[in-house]
């Protein structure tokens, strides 16, 4: 059975706020996230080349982090509209962190900027070490 960790749809839907790099965060692409934040998608071209670069972006994610109870889809639509609540820390379970970011608007945004950069492992950790794991 093949792993499917990620989504097509939730990286279009990102895809949408690409000049933002959500979509590329989404897919474990941190430098070229960073670099497409800090360029408005890089001034809109990557962000166009990148609607036929999904697919390819999405078998990468997939063959790379492993599917567990929690879902990354969910976790990165929660990051990146409620990311400033931590509404995704308490999803994961987080609920101290969780709360420092409810008071503290994502930790001053430094925080939301780390999860961007970590969220996938972050994930990733928590499916490894759970005893209910799912099996591929």
């Amino acid at each position: 059975m093949q792993n499917d960790s990620h989504s097509k749809t939730v990286g279009y839907l990102l895809w949408i706020f690409g000049f933002t790099g959500s979509h590329r965060f989404y897919y474990g692409k941190q430098l070229t996230g960073t670099l497409w934040f800090f360029t408005l998608g890089l001034l809109g071209v990557g962000w166009l080349v990148d609607a036929f670069l999904i697919p390819s972006m999405d078998r990468e994610a997939d063959q790379k982090y492993q599917e567990g109870h929690l879902d990354y889809s969910i976790s990165w639509l929660l990051l990146t509209f409620l990311g400033v609540f931590g509404i995704h820390r308490f999803y994961m379970g987080k609920i101290l962190s969780g709360i420092v970011y409810l008071l503290t608007g994502g930790f001053f945004f430094v925080g939301i900027l780390y999860d961007f950069w970590t969220l996938n492992e972050q994930i990733n950790e928590i499916h490894r070490m759970s005893p209910n794991r799912a099996q591929a």
